[in-house]
């Protein structure tokens, strides 16, 4: 979700320990991507950390998504469009990015509405191991 950070109204509330998380795992937000958000787990695989970072984007966790973001390709900054609320992620593809691998792509459809209308964002993610951990690196052109 490159370098535009768009979100909007909070899908889930972070203090709300059985709210489903936005990523589409199934499971509540309070232990899927929460944990990543606060910074008590890194993201064990590209696929992981791309799930988490759109969690981000759904409950506007701007300082996480900086966090996980590559040195090299990362703004000063974001902005987050409290117009936009992201409510869906497909995992369309992944390359990579397992337990063992050092770089990973991972393509993805977002959903979201923006307003009153729906929206979405097709992407193939870049992701890499920086200091033993995972990090977004960009979006391949396309």
């Amino acid at each position: 979700m490159g370098t535009v950070a768009k979100r909007g109204r909070r899908s889930s509330a972070p203090g709300d320990r059985a709210a489903p998380c936005p990523c589409g795992s199934g499971g509540p937000y309070a232990r899927c991507c929460g944990p990543l958000h606060r910074g008590e787990v890194d993201a064990a695989t590209a696929e992981a950390l791309m799930r988490s970072r759109f969690s981000a984007f759904a409950v506007g966790d701007a300082g996480y998504l900086l966090r996980s973001w590559h040195e090299r390709s990362r703004p000063a900054r974001i902005t987050l469009d409290p117009d936009r609320r992201w409510t869906r992620l497909e995992i369309l593809a992944t390359d990579r990015g397992g337990l063992l691998d050092t770089v990973g792509a991972v393509e993805f459809r977002a959903h979201y509405r923006a307003a009153g209308r729906p929206g979405t964002l097709t992407e193939r993610s870049r992701f890499v191991r920086a200091d033993g951990r995972w990090v977004y690196l960009d979006a391949e052109p396309g």
